[in-house]
């Protein structure tokens, strides 16, 4: 291609970041020496919604990037929040990461990545703005159904694979929100405190294992801010631990509308602005791209000397080589999208998620003991792809879970909604008369009387004030009366089972009533064939469950130290700059202190010794597995050495299944308080009728760490340790002690 206007200092000769086959660094050093500082300064803010430029003088693309860690969102428009009305847009929905989270299954985690890295690339996209590794630190949450979990090692085991097989396809992981963006009340706003210890224990060690393990190309930035700094330019999470740390090279990605001063972003750590002056809905304001924060206030400010040059030349490096990563990737794959091959991993994915928390022996469901089956409640009709904020979809096709049992059980599936919940709305919802409501439950209790059993699928949906981006869940009951209603079917029919649809826990007041639990999340297009295949017993339920399931909320970490804890305090002066139509309210400053520090999830049930309702890693299956014992390799490890386990796991039943072997791992005596135990390790296992397999796990000193906020370092202390073989947080089968010397 023609040259036609070189920037400074550069030569005539070939450039050679058209060169697929030279360095990277080489390309990336070529092609800024051939750029404008206008053209630099370009590169980080966006020219659209999703898309922000490239240097079209020298034939550097634009970059493309699309929400969706759990398939590729419709096109949206150029300049506003509409949908464009394409009908070649339509995707495969794969189930949601806490989902995939529930499958404890790598495997699973590596053909998801690959999927809808796949469907991305179709769809021409170069940055996928996913996966979620936040931590699921309270069931309030209303973001939590994005995430994998309140485990930072299961988190950070699922999240790898995921990021690798996405990349292969030249499209980039953008894994979110780097950090702490725990609840979505006050997101914009709030200031979190928290120690060293729950910061690098808990909250970054999923974000460091996509980073060096991964190889994450992109990082989005929290809308929150940490120590009185915003996330999106926080200089100790970016410049100090992101890239000094982990010695990160991608780009970093504000979420949309969070920047907030053009100084701080242009020197802590910040690559690309999105989405400013806007709260995600409505049309720009008076301001336009080129008066983003990182656009000519940016372009300003270098020119005067207020911030250095070289600001702009590490942004661009790290831009370019993004682009050379993804669109100027000439050994990418074209991509497919909704192919069978994409539905069986959305299905697979779906049917290993699904989590049985009780059975009294009704299931699987035997469709010739039963002339009658009465399905109750709104999810088993709704589509469960639409709301929710910028995870929202449009699948190509969906099997909604009544479909499905229809196809199963054929005439004899009756339906009653029970409830509803009108409109899918985002940050609004539809006021149901309760009339309507009354009477939607009556008719349903009505039919129950002569049904032979009840299937109930209800739960969550992605309206506002549940699981949806922006707002938070206002209770930890089920919302719209259906604890109500399930309590009226119970006395009215006592065979009934409990499939419940959810990205939370929620509160079970009926859980001793009822034969039967089965508890899944979203599972997009193929869903409700892998919940109706659970319910028949075509598929074993092999999940367990990726969050404790608390009694009542106070029983959780987080809610129980009250508002300084969830959500935070409003305080001070209104210090907070308000933008119309802004994520950004005006008011008081919200102040937030993670109280309950490590102690998250199980670790808090542990320590406290409050019993989840159901536990950690917790799950049931249509077969029973035993656990012989353990035998280790040493009693003591050394600095440099390891202790290799294995534990021989049996199906005792009559079915295939899948069980899933934790190891946890207990530090009898520390100089500082440490959860009574720690994951560290599990395998899913795969066992024919009467089939025993061993399972391996090896313990490094790595295992036996904490971090010490004073030393700021990672140590482990010479002592006492023990490592347990689990079936679940709770259901320790074999203990096994060593020495750490």
């Amino acid at each position: 291609m023609a040259i036609s206007s070189l920037g400074p200092g550069a030569s005539a000769e070939k450039p050679v970041y058209l060169d697929s086959s030279a360095p990277i660094e080489k390309r990336v050093e070529d092609a800024l020496s051939r750029m404008t500082l206008e053209e630099k300064v370009a590169l980080c803010h966006a020219q659209s919604k999703f898309s922000s430029p490239g240097v079209e003088r020298l034939g550097i693309p634009e970059i493309w990037m699309s929400d969706g860690p759990h398939g590729v969102r419709a096109e949206i428009n150029w300049n506003d929040w509409g949908y464009s009305g394409w009908t070649n847009d339509s995707i495969t929905a794969f189930p949601a990461l806490t989902a995939l989270a529930a499958t404890w299954n790598p495997e699973l985690a590596a053909l998801y990545g690959k999927s809808v890295g796949e469907e991305a690339r179709y769809r021409e996209k170069d940055v996928l703005l996913g996966p979620g590794v936040n931590i699921y630190r309270t069931p309030l949450n209303g973001r939590n159904f994005e995430y994998m979990g309140e485990d930072p090692y299961l988190a950070g085991e699922m999240v790898v694979p995921y990021v690798q097989e996405l990349q292969k396809n030249g499209v980039a992981a953008c894994v979110k929100h780097f950090a702490l963006n725990n609840q979505e009340k006050w997101r914009g706003t709030v200031d979190v405190d928290l120690s060293d210890r729950a910061l690098y224990e808990i909250y970054l060690p999923a974000f460091k294992k996509a980073v060096e393990d991964g190889g994450a190309w992109a990082i989005m930035g929290a809308y929150n801010q940490i120590w009185g700094e915003h996330c999106c330019h926080n200089s100790r999470l970016l410049n100090d631990i992101l890239r000094g740390e982990w010695n990160f090279d991608g780009v970093v990605i504000t979420d949309w509308g969070g920047a907030h001063d053009t100084k701080q972003a242009a020197l802590n750590g910040l690559d690309i602005e999105m989405g400013s002056y806007t709260n995600g809905l409505t049309s720009e304001s008076a301001f336009g791209y080129d008066d983003y924060y990182l656009a000519n206030p940016y372009l300003n400010m270098i020119k005067s000397g207020e911030v250095p040059e070289s600001t702009v030349d590490d942004k661009a490096r790290n831009i370019l080589r993004l682009i050379f990563r993804t669109s100027m990737n000439n050994d990418k794959p074209y991509g497919s999208k909704c192919t069978p091959e994409h539905y069986v991993a959305a299905k697979l994915i779906g049917d290993e998620s699904i989590v049985m928390l009780k059975n009294n022996g009704i299931l699987p469901l035997d469709g010739s003991k039963y002339n009658s089956i009465l399905v109750v409640g709104d999810n088993a009709t709704r589509r469960l792809t639409d709301g929710g904020g910028s995870s929202e979809l449009k699948p190509k096709d969906y099997v909604s879970p009544l479909e499905a049992l229809k196809a199963l059980y054929g005439d004899k599936v009756k339906y009653a909604p029970g409830y509803t919940c009108g409109r899918t709305l985002y940050e609004a919802e539809d006021i149901i008369p309760q009339e309507e409501q009354d009477k939607l439950r009556a008719e349903a209790v009505a039919m129950a009387k002569d049904a032979d059993v009840v299937i109930y699928i209800g739960g969550l949906n992605k309206n506002a004030w549940q699981d949806c981006e922006s707002t938070d869940r206002r209770e930890y009951e089920l919302p719209f009366g259906q604890n109500q209603l399930i309590e009226e079917l119970i006395k009215v029919n006592p065979n009934i089972v409990i499939a419940n649809i959810s990205g939370n826990a929620y509160a079970m007041p009926w859980v001793k009533d009822v034969d039967a639990i089965l508890h899944t999340s979203y599972l997009g297009t193929m869903g409700g064939a892998s919940l109706a295949d659970a319910i028949a017993g075509n598929v074993n339920p092999s999940g367990k469950l990726p969050y404790s399931i608390p009694v009542k909320l106070e029983d959780c970490g987080a809610n129980s130290f009250g508002e300084i804890s969830y959500p935070g305090i409003e305080s001070g002066t209104a210090d907070v700059v308000a933008i119309p139509g802004s994520v950004i309210e005006g008011g008081k400053q919200p102040k937030q202190t993670y109280k309950e520090d490590i102690f998250v999830g199980y670790r808090w049930h542990d320590t406290k010794k409050i019993p989840a309702l159901f536990p950690f890693g917790y799950g049931l299956s249509y077969t029973d597995f035993e656990y012989g014992k353990p035998v280790a390799s040493e009693s003591v490890i050394g600095e440099n050495g390891k202790i290799t386990i294995e534990v021989p796991v049996t199906n005792k039943g009559d079915r295939e299944g899948s069980e899933i072997v934790q190891l946890y791992i207990s530090d009898l005596k520390s100089s500082l308080p440490r959860p009574k135990k720690e994951l560290k390790g599990f395998q899913k296992v795969k066992l024919a009728p009467g089939e025993t397999k061993t399972v391996s796990f090896e313990v490094t000193p790595d295992a036996l760490k904490y971090f010490d906020d004073k030393k700021h370092e990672w140590v482990v202390e010479p002592g006492k340790f023990k490592a347990h073989i689990a079936a679940s947080s709770t259901d320790i089968r074999h203990s096994v002690p060593f020495e750490y010397k």
